[in-house]
């Protein structure tokens, strides 16, 4: 075996010098200008390899690597410069503001001057956070800095925090159209619709996409159908969205499906489409719409156990996000799956804890389970504990009370919401339960409190004369004529009203009757009742009322002109005939007994007996017995009956165990033949 030859010594080559770093800048800045950031992020560590704190490098690499959606890495290499005299924190922020943790990102930005790029993200951070206040207190601060499309965010903010009336005159004041770009256009629409106005919207949402600031400017930057299409998906939405408020459902169920099917639109709006849809599927094709919406959430790791796909968690606001939530529930409990509905509403406490919408859900599970008891325990807990959002809570409540039968709890929760609590409704709903209670003065306390309440008001809409009417009602249904009458009386006094007159008058005649004669003479009389003797009447037993010939002359030609009305109003119709029928090729006339049974149609012949019945069977020899032969002695028959009887007995309370059912037998038997 010839031995191995010996590798040759391979000659170590000079390592090339790095290129100068003026010749790294000039190309990081080429990469830069050509958006080739992957490129930019190499010769960024170039640079850094020769000079390890470079500030430029860094930040290059920082924004190079924001661009590439690498926020990862931006905050390693953030976390690895530390101990640089560089000072990274605003786009630590910003990164932790992309990563939805928006508490560690306005921390972040406490150490940074009021610069306008720190106050704009700000107010992103505020707006993700559902402080509208303060971040349209930020925008109006940033208008001097002439920052592009600012109107745009401060639109968006006005119509979150509800201000929606105030978005024109802001348009105004900063001399901008809402046509001038379709995201402005879609944010006007928006307020638009928040002040009812959906023609309005749907007129700008159209234009928008349509015709001036829309697909024009999207097809002017060359860009394909698809993406176009993907660009205008908000408004596509919202235009479907505008046709559900107005009530054309087929319409907007048509939009929704084609967005959804044709899959051409951000995560977002095609998240709000499908929302929008199963809402207005409802109970129906529950099915299918839990399969959407399981599109839409899937398990989350640690401690948050449910988040929502496809990076919706920092697409969509609070209140959407917990819209889809609270839309699962309510198709887990029309599906009866409560298992599930159980474990999505146990996690919603933590995932939205300045909302009462988790605590609405949790005792609708209850309800549904049949543990109306422990959901007004629950409910009562929370308005206990946060009573700056009791009301919805509380009048939750009193629905879930009323409708399990407890008419006292629910009594008791609509009287402590404050600023409903004296309004006429609210005011006939507790003294309803508290009467179905049986609390008939608690009722009355009600009255009283209300009447108080509204004598002290200074509203120009005043209930008092309302509720009183209605508080002398209630007393006098209930046999306390005396305050009735009190009432009655205040009403007359200070309105003149007839009404409490006339329950005046009815109600004094219990009590004081001269009073109530004094108070009758205020009535206006009836015309043509002077000349009537009340006392001659009143001893009379009765007319009687007889039918003049007048009278049946009137009523007949009254009955004859009525049937002749009738007569004219009917009109010939013509006559429907089956599907394929040929009237003038009508064919063999249909049979007229074909509504009879078989057996009484004359047509019906019965079938024929079998004459093998009679045959007598059995082994060869055997004789029939005649009727006159069959007959014995008296002994002998009582015998053998019994003995059937006995084997009959015998036989069925063995068969008794295991019912079995017979069959015809295909085979014959074969005897064998005598040799």
């Amino acid at each position: 075996m010839a031995p191995k030859p010996k590798p040759k010594p391979t000659v170590s080559s000079p390592s090339q010098p790095p290129p100068p770093i003026e010749d790294l800048f000039t190309s990081l800045n080429l990469h830069i200008q050509r958006s080739q950031f992957d490129q930019a992020v190499k010769v960024a560590d170039q640079i850094l390899l020769v000079a390890p704190s470079d500030e430029d490098a860094i930040r290059c690499k920082v924004v190079a690597l924001i661009k590439e959606d690498r926020i990862d890495d931006v905050l390693s290499v953030i976390q690895a410069s530390q101990r640089l005299p560089v000072d990274l924190s605003f786009f630590k922020a910003y990164c932790l503001y992309r990563q939805n943790k928006l508490d560690e990102s306005l921390e972040s930005l406490k150490s940074q001057e009021g610069t306008s790029a720190t106050m704009l993200l700000e107010s992103q951070i505020l707006y993700r956070l559902g402080k509208m206040d303060a971040c349209i207190d930020i925008y109006h601060k940033l208008q001097k800095s002439k920052i592009d499309s600012l109107e745009i965010n401060l639109v968006a903010g006005l119509v979150s925090a509800g201000r929606a009336s105030d978005v024109q005159g802001m348009l105004d004041a900063m001399r901008v159209k809402a046509t001038s770009s379709f995201e402005l256009a879609y944010n006007t629409a928006c307020s638009l619709i928040e002040r009812s106005k959906y023609k309005d919207a749907e007129q700008l949402l159209l234009s928008a996409r349509r015709n001036q600031v829309g697909q024009e400017t999207l097809m002017e930057d060359n860009l394909a159908d698809d993406d176009i299409e993907i660009e205008l998906a908000p408004i596509a939405v919202q235009l479907a969205y505008v046709q559900q408020l107005l009530g054309n459902t087929p319409e907007a169920m048509e939009a929704y499906t084609g967005i959804i099917n044709r899959n051409l639109a951000d995560e977002s709006s095609l998240a709000v489409a499908i929302n929008n849809l199963v809402v207005l599927k409802g109970p129906k094709d529950i099915s299918d719409s839990l399969r959407k919406l399981d599109r839409l959430i899937e398990k989350g790791n640690g401690a948050q156990r449910f988040q929502l796909s496809n990076g919706l968690e920092s697409k969509l606001s609070p209140k959407q996000r917990e819209t889809i939530y609270a839309n699962r529930v309510l198709l887990l409990l029309h599906s009866n799956k409560m298992d599930q509905a159980r474990e999505l509403v146990a996690a919603l406490p933590d995932m939205f804890a300045d909302s009462v919408m988790p605590v609405l859900l949790q005792a609708a599970v209850l309800v549904r389970e049949n543990k109306s008891g422990k959901a007004e325990e629950i409910l009562g807990q929370f308005a206990e504990k946060f009573p700056d959002k009791a009301k919805v809570v509380l009048l939750a409540r009193a629905q879930v009370a009323a409708a399990a039968g407890h008419p006292q709890i629910a009594a008791e929760s609509l009287s402590k919401i404050a600023d409903i609590q004296h309004l006429p409704a609210t005011v006939a709903t507790i003294v309803s339960l508290k009467e179905r209670a049986g609390d008939i003065d608690g009722a009355e306390a009600v009255f009283d409190s209300a009447i108080q309440w509204w004598s002290n008001s200074m509203t120009e809409d005043n209930k008092r004369t309302v509720i009183m009417q209605e508080a002398a009602s209630f007393k006098l249904k209930h046999g306390r004529e005396k305050e009735a009458a009190c009432l009655y009386e205040e009403l007359v006094k200070s309105h003149k009203s007839l009404q409490a007159l006339i329950g005046l008058v009815t109600t004094v005649a219990h009590v004081d009757v001269d009073k109530a004669e004094s108070y009758e003479k205020q009535l206006k009389p009836l015309p043509g009742l002077k000349g009537v003797d009340v006392e001659s009447l009143e001893r009379t037993s009765g007319a009687k009322h007889v039918q003049s010939d007048s009278h049946v002359e009137v009523t007949e030609a009254y009955e004859e002109s009525k049937n002749k009305d009738k007569a004219k109003k009917k009109r010939k119709r013509k006559p429907r005939y089956p599907k394929g029928f040929d009237p003038a090729n009508p064919g063999p006339p249909p049979d007229p007994e074909r509504w009879l049974p078989k057996r009484e149609r004359s047509s019906y012949r019965p079938k024929r007996k079998d004459k093998r019945a009679a045959q007598v069977r059995g082994s060869q020899g055997a004789v029939v017995r005649e009727k006159h032969e069959a007959t014995g002695t008296d002994t002998s028959a009582n015998i053998s009956n019994s003995k059937s009887d006995q084997a009959t007995t015998s036989k069925g309370s063995s068969q008794s165990v295991a019912p079995s059912q017979s069959k015809p037998s295909s085979k014959s038997s074969k005897k064998k033949s005598r040799k």
